[in-house]
Parts: C-alpha cells; structure tokens; sequence
C-alpha cells in the first residue's frame, strides 16, 4: 500500500513539474502575413492583460495658459525651458516631481530649497540634460516616437531612476587557464531571454555603432569578416528586442527570409531608427553623465546606467500602449519661438 502512494505521490509531483513551463490556455494567435508563412503573433491573454495594467500613464495635469512672461525672464538659470510661460514652467515641474521624484523629497530631490537656481546637485543637471534628451526624441527622432512622443515617466514610471537599464556585464568569473573566457555566454541571463546568447550584446551594438548586419550573401562567408560570436551578439539583442516588446521575431521580420527588407513589415524601419535613437541617447546624452554621478550610480566597471529598449517599451509594441504623450505634455516638444 505505501508503495502504491509513494508512486502515486511521485507521478503527480512529476506530472506537476512537466507542466510547470507551460501556459494555460487560451493563447491568442494573430495572423499578421500570407497563410503559410508562418508570419502570425501568440500571447497569453493573460499576460496581455497584466501588460496592460502595468503601463498605464498617469492622468495629466490640466493644461497651462501659454501666454505671457517667458520662464526664462521670471526665473534664474532656466536654459532649457525658458520658451515656455510661467504657467506651462510650473506645470512640468510640478509634473516631473510626479513622475520621478520620491515623495519624501518631491522638489528638494533635484533642487536645493533654499536656492532653486543652485545647480549644486548632481540631479539638477541631469534633470537638465535629460530635458534636452527629451525635447531631442520629440523632434528629431518622429521616424521612431511618430507624433505619441515621449515624456519622462515613459522611461522612469514614477521612480527617481528607470527601472529597466544596463550597465557592462562582464558576467561571472570563469574558471582560470586555457577555458578562461566564456565570451559573456552559457548562463542564464533575464536581459536576453535566458538563452545561452551573450549577456551583455548591449554595450557594444546600443552604447556604440557597432555593425549588427551578420548574414553573407553567398552559399560560403567569402569575404564577410563577421564571426560566430558576431551573429549570437545580434541574436542576444534580437531576443531582447522580442521580450522588451513582447512580441515574435515576425512583427519586424518576414519568416521567408529574416535579411530581406522588401517583404519585411513596416514596423522593421521604425525598429532600424530605433536602435539608432537608443544609440544616440546613450552615447550623446547619458553616458557623459558618468562624469558627475556619484560612486553608488556606477556599475562594476564603473560604467553609468543606460537605456535600451524594454526601458521605455515595458513590454508592449508601443510605449504606455500608444498613450498620446506629447499631445498632453506639449512642452516637452520642439523649441517656441518668443512671442
């Protein structure tokens, strides 16, 4: 008898693990291509909701009078936002404090009380380089952001740093002599899927330009000077755009043939710019904030955090579900004229 509920123990704890990686139905599938091609999007409705519910943007604040006194005029030290009137000044700070400053610091986070133009803080200026990032996004990267456009809280969600960042990732220590060097694969790693792909594909192909066309169009790699190691450094961040968007290889791919731009969804030129604007956000605007970080900012190689695509995507194709954040943030666009 006990050795019939042993068994019976063991085939459900069995059966129990079996089925632990795997979904409960109903998954939703999507055909997105020609029938055949396998060119279609699965998701758990589940994961859809919850995705959703994560990313929902705050409410805005009531829009400002736009006229009058330029902040610049009213205000010391204001050399980024000084086009805008007082009321439209005061209600981007009194917005940004929402967005990202603790609540036990709210203003005093980035400024000092008793001197708002002090610009002692480190926060101070880089709330002021990250203002200039993101009137940048706004108006010179429309072929990734369109007209939604970016605010603040789509990268911080309410915390004084981005949740959702990299540093250089040397991965663990290997073991010493002729096995020394892992190339940064072989160990799970949540940034890229848990794949056995390098951990840190990031810091060469989004913090620099590094090449990420690996594919040879001949039968043999005559004359094509990428390596194996190449094509899995595209590969890790290719898994990290897929779960940073939530989304199959096939909504920026045609299944037929990955490199073929002509048959490739539209969304695959918005992810090409993309990758461009995350380079040019961290190479321009946030790495040479390293400089006046202090010590507990830094990683391990004493590099500063950086952005790459589930930082502002969260998971979803389109930032906070496509929210119109510019429109309700006008001042946070392009430059006005003075009246």
């Amino acid at each position: 008898m006990r050795t019939a509920s042993t068994c019976l123990t063991a085939l459900v704890l069995t059966s129990a693990l079996l089925l632990s990686g795997c979904e409960r139905p109903p998954p939703a599938a999507d055909q997105t291509g020609y029938r055949g091609q396998s060119m279609g999007s699965v998701a758990n409705p589940r994961t859809l909701e919850m995705r959703e519910a994560a990313n929902q943007p705050p409410e805005a604040q009531p829009a400002a009078d736009p006229s009058g006194p330029r902040a610049s005029t009213l205000y010391q030290n204001v050399k980024v936002l000084g086009d805008l009137s007082e009321g439209e000044f005061i209600r981007l700070m009194a917005s940004m404090t929402e967005w990202m400053a603790p609540a036990d610091q709210s203003c005093g986070y980035c400024h000092n009380l008793d001197n708002l133009a002090d610009e002692s803080k480190y926060q101070y200026r880089v709330a002021r380089q990250m203002l200039i990032m993101t009137r940048s996004l706004n108006t010179d990267w429309k072929s990734h952001v369109g007209e939604t456009g970016v605010t603040c809280y789509t990268c911080h969600r309410g915390n004084a740093q981005p949740q959702a960042t990299f540093r250089q990732d040397p991965g663990p220590r290997g073991a010493g002599g002729f096995t020394a060097s892992r190339q940064g694969q072989n160990f799970a790693a949540m940034a890229v899927g848990s794949t056995s792909l390098p951990n840190d594909p990031f810091s060469r192909l989004l913090a620099y330009a590094g090449e990420i066309r690996v594919s040879t169009p001949t039968a043999l790699a005559t004359g094509n000077p990428r390596t194996i190691q190449d094509t899995e450094m595209t590969y890790g961040l290719m898994i990290h755009m897929s779960e940073g968007l939530g989304v199959n290889c096939t909504f920026c791919h045609n299944s037929r043939n990955f490199g073929q731009w002509g048959d490739s969804p539209p969304q695959r030129a918005t992810a090409f710019h993309g990758i461009r604007m995350v380079r040019d956000i961290n190479v321009r605007h946030v790495q040479p904030l390293a400089a006046i970080l202090p010590p507990e900012r830094l990683g391990p190689e004493g590099d500063n955090a950086k952005v790459f695509c589930t930082t502002c995507h969260n998971g979803q194709p389109k930032p906070m579900g496509g929210a119109p954040m510019l429109q309700n943030y006008p001042e946070l666009g392009a430059v006005r004229p003075a009246p």
